[in-house]
């Protein structure tokens, strides 16, 4: 792990917390693993123990982590996926104005992640003024060159059927939920807008109120599922196996995470503007 750097923008915390994040799910720090204890952080990143205790909190938060009571903090042997997506989206959700930018094969990871801050904002915990969200996925009645039967890579009608059903009823079930909260009055205003585009991503991204993108990778991994009445072995996209890595806009325009999130905006738009609007 690297040092912190005194003339990074980010604060100390955030910095060691990234640090922590990357040796974590880059395997310097393996499953199982202690993490030094608090005192053992301040000391070797120049950082007070409180920073320590802040940035090893962050990353509990994110699932990367455990404590056991009186032996300190270790790795988890399997993370939560998706790391780190839900606490910043609960974040997102203190804001007065809402936006997220969603593009990925079915939407389900985002459906299960915005139903806790939606839940907050039901309990009164969270009152946003407004929720704009908008979501990219494949068009499925278009052919798909993947997901692909493995047999011969051909494209497979059926299970572009049970793939619409899964989209829609996680993308719709986002729509739903979201409206919901503007007609009984508990946010001002809401937006759910859905396109599909004619390929399939071999990435998910999220961009939230444009300060904090997610990327991942989808992993390619063969399943047996029951199409058109026998069992069909497909190459299919795992989005539950796909680390998301994050970074976050600090304000510096020439700043990597910055350049990339507008790169990521930039690309979003450029797809939106192909995509075709479907309704519940």
């Amino acid at each position: 792990m690297n040092a912190i750097d005194p003339d990074d923008v980010r604060p100390p915390r955030r910095q060691l917390a990234d640090l922590l994040r990357a040796a974590i799910l880059t395997g310097k720090l393996k499953p199982g693993e202690k993490l030094p204890s608090g005192p053992e952080l301040a000391e070797r990143y120049g950082v007070s123990k409180v920073t320590a205790q802040q940035a090893v909190s962050e990353v509990r938060a994110e699932g990367l982590v455990f404590s056991r009571p009186g032996s300190g903090v270790f790795v988890k042997e399997r993370t939560s996926r998706p790391v780190g997506l839900r606490p910043h989206l609960e974040r997102a959700f203190t804001a007065p104005k809402v936006t997220v930018d969603f593009a990925g094969f079915a939407a389900e990871t985002l459906h299960g992640a915005i139903s806790e801050p939606l839940d907050k904002i039901r309990d009164g915990r969270f009152r946003p003024e407004s929720i704009d969200v908008r979501i990219l996925v494949p068009d499925p009645g278009t052919p798909w060159a993947l997901p692909a039967r493995a047999s011969d890579l051909a494209d497979s009608p059926a299970f572009r059927k049970r793939m619409e059903r899964i989209m829609e009823r996680h993308a719709f079930g986002v729509h739903d939920e979201v409206l919901e909260l503007k007609r009984i009055g508990l946010i001002n205003s809401a937006s759910v807008q859905i396109r599909v585009y004619p390929a399939t991503p071999l990435f998910k991204l999220y961009i939230i109120n444009q300060i904090d993108a997610f990327f991942g990778f989808y992993p390619i991994e063969e399943h047996q599922l029951p199409l058109d009445g026998e069992d069909t072995v497909m190459l299919d996209l795992v989005g539950k196996n796909a680390t998301l890595f994050h970074l976050e806009n600090q304000g510096e325009q020439e700043s990597f995470p910055t350049q990339f999130i507008d790169q990521c905006q930039l690309w979003y738009e450029s797809v939106w503007k192909i995509g075709r609007e479907i309704q519940p």
